[in-house]
């Protein structure tokens, strides 16, 4: 199995949390929290939970995180 599509390398775990914690949209709260888990080393599974969502929802979210940060 693949590792799945890399996140950007200027965030971490703990950067997105803080993020999480300051916004007052909890959609983005939500996933944010759920990218956090991917970079803390947990499984896309783990993050499809956190975020009440699927698999392919969280590669999306990936993707656009990617492209344009939180």
């Amino acid at each position: 199995m693949t590792s799945g599509i890399p996140l950007r390398d200027d965030f971490d775990g703990f950067a997105l949390r803080a993020l999480a914690k300051g916004t007052k949209d909890a959609a983005q709260a939500r996933r944010l929290l759920a990218l956090a888990e991917i970079y803390d080393g947990h499984s896309r599974s783990d993050a499809a939970r956190i975020g009440g969502v699927t698999l392919q929802i969280v590669r999306e979210w990936v993707i656009r995180f990617n492209a344009r940060g939180p």
